[in-house]
């Protein structure tokens, strides 16, 4: 094996019990064919070979497998840690009970917002109130949890109250990730941030961090959150060293992360497009195969200097950052190498007197991690900062717990 792998993030389902609005694989329904249980412990065996060091459980929402306690407590056994991220709906005391016995290391339950802000995202009402829920039903039971959150212009005005709510729960970390156009988020573009709005939301975010720490909560930046501005080391400066210090270093699918979806299908990051990066599937070829000899998974651990384009080919940082987060970019702009979510280029362009607009040029088709076209201009820039939060329309279902 060519690199070591560390984190595993797998879509046991693509059944939900959610309706997000902004869900980049669209879920809901089950995929077809997905994996049975015997082919998901063989491929627990596989990742252990591999030598992997963390599986997070995902979906739509893995609890909906019935099986799902039987995997975890297997990845568990094979000496790697099982961890979940889950929209939190439907984590009773039961299943949080199940959760400890098989040895879950932590649960992550996203919340976007404050109830009315995070319902009308999550698109069923009294969701809000059921993560909540979740937490304490898992604290009971004796699991860590911590919180997951996009950041968009619905949850920006939250974001303190979200920590403090955070912080009084007993949440060890706080994982944030800016909302991109990826599957039902691209047809919302009145959530999504332009890049002179990072102006304000990284400032609040390296506050959070600096607070959250003073609480004993770790605020942990997803890969499309950065990049080199004057906040970089308070996002990533508390990072162990296994995160390879304390600034942004590039892409990380099929460096360290690997993806894998319901049906086999692997992928270097979970959230990349389905089709131009899936690099194979478990039911054709073993996993250390496709991980070793997959073009589709290689991207990032080759030299990447000629496909970088517009602002990314000519800025100061491109050798080490390369883009940054590749799932941004390509779902704005339909290939890599230019991303125009970064907090560096925002500030160059403010200093020039200017600001990039994101404008969507072509929808997507509708289908599970699709992605439309959008173009970047550049303007003058706007006299003052700041955004209005969007009209909420209320959340189209009642929530009724699944048990």
């Amino acid at each position: 094996m060519s690199t070591p792998l560390r984190l595993v993030v797998w879509e046991l389902t693509l059944a939900c019990d959610l309706a997000c609005e902004h869900c980049g694989s669209r879920a809901g329904p089950r995929r077809e064919a997905e994996l049975s249980t015997e082919e998901a412990l063989g491929v627990v065996d596989q990742l252990a070979e591999m030598g992997a060091k963390e599986v997070a459980l995902i979906g739509g929402e893995a609890y909906l497998r019935e099986d799902w306690h039987v995997i975890a407590q297997a990845i568990r056994e094979r000496g790697m840690l099982p961890s979940m991220v889950s929209g939190g709906r439907g984590i009773t005391k039961e299943r949080a009970e199940l959760a400890a016995r098989a040895g879950v290391g932590s649960v992550s339950l996203s919340i976007d917002g404050l109830d009315e802000v995070h319902d009308v995202q999550r698109g069923v009402r009294g969701s809000f109130d059921a993560a909540l829920q979740a937490m304490r039903n898992l604290k009971q039971a004796g699991v860590p949890f911590s919180a997951n959150s996009q950041i968009n212009r619905l949850s920006f005005a939250d974001l303190d109250a979200m920590l403090e709510l955070f912080l009084e729960l007993g949440c060890h970390g706080w994982q944030i990730a800016m909302t991109v156009p990826m599957g039902r988020a691209a047809e919302r573009a009145d959530w999504l941030l332009q890049p002179d709005d990072l102006l304000l939301v990284f400032p609040k975010l390296a506050q959070l961090a600096e607070r959250g720490r003073q609480g004993g909560l770790r605020l942990f930046p997803g890969n499309n959150v950065g990049y080199f501005g004057p906040h970089e080391d308070a996002l990533r400066g508390h990072l162990s060293p296994e995160a390879e210090g304390s600034y942004y270093q590039g892409c990380h699918a099929g460096v360290s992360s690997l993806g894998l979806e319901a049906d086999g299908a692997v992928k270097g990051c979970p959230s990349l497009p389905t089709g131009a990066y899936t690099g194979g599937n478990v039911r054709s070829a073993p996993l250390r195969e496709i991980w070793d000899h997959s073009t589709e998974l290689a991207f990032a651990r080759r030299p990447r200097d000629e496909e970088l384009w517009g602002f990314c080919k000519g800025c100061y940082y491109a050798s080490v950052c390369k883009a940054g987060c590749s799932w941004t970019a390509h779902v704005f702009f339909g290939k890599r190498g230019n991303n125009p979510y970064c907090h560096h280029r925002a500030l160059v362009h403010d200093e020039r007197g200017e600001r990039e607009v994101l404008t969507l040029a072509e929808p997507g088709p509708g289908e599970p991690f699709d992605h439309g076209r959008w173009d970047v201009t550049v303007e003058p820039a706007r006299s003052e900062r700041g955004f209005a939060r969007p009209a909420l329309a209320a959340p189209k279902r009642k929530l009724r717990v699944v048990s």
